[in-house]
């Protein structure tokens, strides 16, 4: 039996990297309210929460597959009694988090700057007055700030906090967008395969909702040159420094701006909602495979 976990609050758990971590009580409602998320991409899986998953399913199991591998849920299941050679190793995880550390993705963004001390940040706001904040691990618009020609105190404190706790910050120039779209992938030992293109809205770096294709396909065909530019630097560089270390699901999120440019705004490797309103169902490669 596959079972197929949703842990939504994966990116928190990440951030975090503690096997005991417990996320808060908001996060693990959302995962068991809306466990049978997972189904349209795995329709013959027993869809379910970590939180709710029995020692008699566990017991039951031959292949697991995740919304996102941290070292949190690895805890959880093992707990619940799943097998550990179904489960990727701690290692294997060690290596993912190191990935999805915002600086790895770096060489991909332009004008992206990691910043170590105050004074960088005051230096780059010396040259642009408007920019993003990042934490180098964060996700679904948190460990986002915004930074207006100025570092406030509450500026200050967040990130000299990140710095200490996650290595440094992430300062990006503020963009005019226009539309945000994920390309979603799926990558294999033989390479990576792209499953499609998904716009999005979002509200101060939070996602909202997914729109269909066929309200912005006119649009989307304005930034096709560019749009191919950026995959063609993208892919091969995926291939390059991610195939060999991660195979599953990952999902790039994109800026379409006004000026006509496209830009790399997040990398997540896991699933994303975009895999499921593009129509991705069974036909995705299993992002594990321990057989």
């Amino acid at each position: 039996m596959t079972i197929a976990i949703f842990n939504p609050e994966h990116d928190l758990c990440l951030s975090k990297g503690r096997a005991h971590f417990v996320p808060p009580k908001s996060a693990v409602d959302f995962a068991r309210r809306d466990a049978s998320t997972m189904q349209p991409l795995y329709p013959d899986a027993h869809c379910t929460s970590v939180y709710d998953l029995s020692p008699t399913l566990a017991r039951q199991a031959t292949h697991v597959v995740a919304w996102g591998w941290n070292t949190t849920v690895r805890w959880e299941l093992l707990k619940r009694g799943i097998a550990e050679n179904l489960l990727p190793s701690e290692a294997e995880i060690a290596c993912w988090r190191r990935l999805q550390h915002r600086t790895t993705f770096l060489p991909l963004q332009e004008n992206c700057h990691p910043i170590s001390a105050l004074d960088q940040m005051q230096s780059l706001l010396q040259e642009r007055e408007h920019w993003v904040l990042k934490a180098p691990w964060s996700g679904a618009g948190r460990g986002l700030r915004w930074v207006h020609g100025w570092l406030t105190d509450i500026d200050r404190r967040w990130l000299l906090k990140t710095i200490a706790t996650q290595q440094c910050a992430i300062a990006e120039p503020r963009r005019d967008v226009h539309l945000d779209l994920g390309l979603e992938y799926c990558l294999a030992e033989g390479g990576i395969s792209f499953l499609g293109l998904n716009p999005f809205r979002t509200q101060s770096g939070v996602f909202r909702e997914n729109i269909p294709i066929e309200e912005v396909a006119d649009l989307l065909l304005q930034y096709a040159i560019p749009l191919a530019t950026l995959r063609g630097r993208l892919e091969p560089w995926l291939k390059t420094h991610i195939v060999p270390f991660y195979h599953g699901p990952l999902g790039i999120d994109i800026m379409l701006c006004t000026d006509g440019s496209c830009h790399v705004a997040e990398v997540n490797l896991r699933h994303t909602m975009g895999m499921l309103h593009t129509g991705i169902t069974s036909a995705t490669p299993n992002p594990m495979n321990h057989d």
